[in-house]
């Protein structure tokens, strides 16, 4: 992926060096557990750790564009930079104008508008604040045990995550929302699904254009993110689980769900292209 040569986005919150006070006590193996079984890759991380914890306090920093020498968040910052540019050019066409979010870097927890989360939830979207949260360390566990390594699969969680924030600005989110509210449980989750397959659409239609604009794809990348998305499939996580395949329980979708709306956005490389919803099939 040559992105190297992108430029840096500002719309970073680091908040590394913040120590977040949370009742919360999980430790660094529990906490992967839950991260490799919670929701990946785009989950409701309001609801994962609802009632657990108590106060919660952290310190405001700045936001701005980190130093070319902090290696992981000096790329986080290029990806931003190059979702940015994309989503922009396709708002413009579309009438609209874009507004990007905010990625908020943290260690271990973070406060966030869905309140104070763990990196146990893994990376995730904030709708009420528009943010993106992510522990960095969880690229090392995509790499070691997910077996997906690559910068480019790196690149498509962050694509997934501005994949919510697009649904949230489109006002998807919050109609999707409603209508879980109204459902039971196994609607509920089959609406979790199309949502979130729909983020790994939109996070193909990211690559699409960046590529076509930017030629920012190289050898191998293509295959780097459609690994990242099939290791994160709700039955391979299942199966390594030593759990029984029940498909009713989903909520994110199978590998072969998640690689096939993957690559329908980077091959089409339209937002209709991604509607999900009206799919005859997720």
């Amino acid at each position: 992926m040559r992105w190297r040569s992108s430029r840096r986005s500002a719309n970073i919150e680091d908040r590394r060096g913040v120590r977040a006070s949370t009742g919360l006590r999980v430790g660094g193996g529990a906490a992967v557990v839950l991260a490799v079984i919670v929701a990946l890759l785009g989950g409701d991380p309001g609801a994962v750790l609802d009632g657990i914890g108590g106060p919660a306090t952290s310190e405001e920093v700045p936001t701005g564009t980190p130093s070319r020498t902090d290696e992981g968040a000096d790329f986080v910052s290029a990806v931003l930079a190059e979702t940015e540019d994309t989503w922009t050019a396709l708002f413009q066409a579309m009438g609209r104008s874009y507004a990007p979010p905010v990625v908020v870097l943290f260690t271990d927890a973070v406060q966030s508008a869905c309140g104070m989360q763990s990196a146990a939830v893994g990376p995730f979207y904030c709708p009420p604040d528009r943010k993106v949260y992510i522990d960095l360390a969880f690229y090392r566990e995509l790499r070691d045990r997910f077996g997906a390594p690559g910068d480019f699969a790196q690149a498509y969680v962050i694509a997934h995550e501005v994949g919510h924030h697009i649904q949230n600005l489109l006002g998807i989110a919050a109609r999707v929302n409603a209508q879980r509210a109204r459902a039971g449980e196994a609607e509920r989750n089959a609406l979790s699904v199309r949502m979130e397959l729909q983020a790994d659409c939109l996070a193909g239609v990211w690559a699409h254009h960046a590529d076509a604009q930017r030629d920012l794809l190289e050898a191998g990348d293509v295959e780097e993110g459609l690994t990242a998305a099939a290791a994160v499939g709700d039955d391979r996580m299942q199966r390594s689980a030593g759990r029984a395949i029940t498909p009713e329980s989903w909520t994110h979708g199978s590998a072969e769900q998640r690689t096939r709306w993957f690559r329908r956005g980077l091959e089409e490389g339209t937002l209709d292209g991604c509607d999900t919803f009206s799919a005859s099939r997720s």
